[in-house]
């Protein structure tokens, strides 16, 4: 698709492995050693509060990233985000599906896992890929959380609009990015030492995310589970694709609104399902197998695009 175009990264059919074998790993782990369910969400919080946000922050300050330089990647994000969520919506309307695990499992068809978009956009570009898929976590996470949010329709949009603001992802991108547009420079060993703290968020979250795989409940709804997670990982990416020709984007920005595209869907959906009434074991059972997915689908979308 992009031809001879030349790269920042050379794609290794093998890159991406280490990132997978570190999923499998926190499965192995959470199933098989005394490092249980209890410690694994001790990691996931540590990870989602003080990990992630200390690497957004340090990726974006230390980027010569501009922000206007990634408008039309931003807007293609979105613009993602929002397909998958018109097409989980026509699924309602569907013969025979049921409301509750409609409402409960939609958000699989449009969320991401931020954990393994990091690690990816680590794999695939750097410091600036990471720069670049932290903005489409500004802007995406809070336009995913409201759509998870009005599907499962339990709380107002004030309560959503509540936790968006206090998001740590979306506040440590914000904060980086008004250091950078403001040009006040930072001491240097404070951003070495955030560096050296969001350095162990990419493994940490990868293993959280194994812990996590939970098989079961999708029998309750086979066709319904096979069309949403047919939205996840086949037509967003093509549409991203599209996408990428109608902005003219650059080959490097091509890769990583594909990749963004391609992504396994967000862990936290099934807290959010359980939180507000939803069928729990059928989400869990759609973010193990999109994950599983992920794993075989994302480098097959990268090779075809490359190539």
């Amino acid at each position: 698709m992009l031809g001879a175009v030349t790269l920042g990264f050379m794609l290794d059919p093998l890159l991406l492995l280490p990132d997978f074998l570190l999923i499998l790993s926190g499965f192995a782990l959470c199933r098989y050693t005394s490092l249980q369910r209890p410690v694994w969400e001790v990691v996931e919080r540590l990870v989602y509060h003080l990990l992630f946000p200390a690497l957004l922050f340090a990726s974006i300050v230390k980027s010569p990233l501009r922000p206007a330089d990634a408008a039309s990647l931003a807007c293609g994000g979105v613009l993602v985000v929002g397909g998958g969520m018109l097409l989980a919506y026509a699924l309602h309307w569907w013969p025979g599906v049921d409301a509750r695990l409609h409402a409960s499992g939609a958000q699989i068809a449009f969320r991401f896992n931020s954990y393994i978009a990091l690690a990816l956009a680590e794999r695939l570009g750097g410091a600036q890929g990471v720069a670049w898929i932290a903005i489409l976590i500004a802007l995406c996470v809070p336009l995913c959380n409201a759509g998870a949010v009005w599907f499962l329709a339990r709380h107002g949009g004030q309560d959503s609009w509540k936790e968006m603001l206090r998001n740590p992802l979306i506040l440590s991108t914000v904060a980086g990015l008004a250091v950078q547009i403001s040009g006040v420079p930072l001491p240097a060993w404070l951003v070495g030492t955030v560096s050296r703290i969001g350095q162990a968020a990419l493994p940490m979250g990868l293993l959280a995310v194994g812990a996590g795989l939970k098989l079961g409940g999708l029998t309750a709804a086979p066709r319904l589970a096979a069309a949403l997670l047919g939205i996840r990982h086949v037509l967003l990416p093509l549409w991203a694709l599209v996408l990428s020709g109608w902005l003219n984007l650059p080959s490097a920005q091509v890769v990583i609104l594909l990749a963004f595209a391609a992504l396994p869907t967000a862990s936290s959906a099934y807290v959010l399902a359980v939180r507000m009434g939803g069928h729990g074991p059928f989400v869990a059972g759609l973010i193990t197998l999109s994950t599983l997915l992920g794993m075989a689908s994302i480098p097959l979308w990268l090779a075809w695009a490359i190539h």
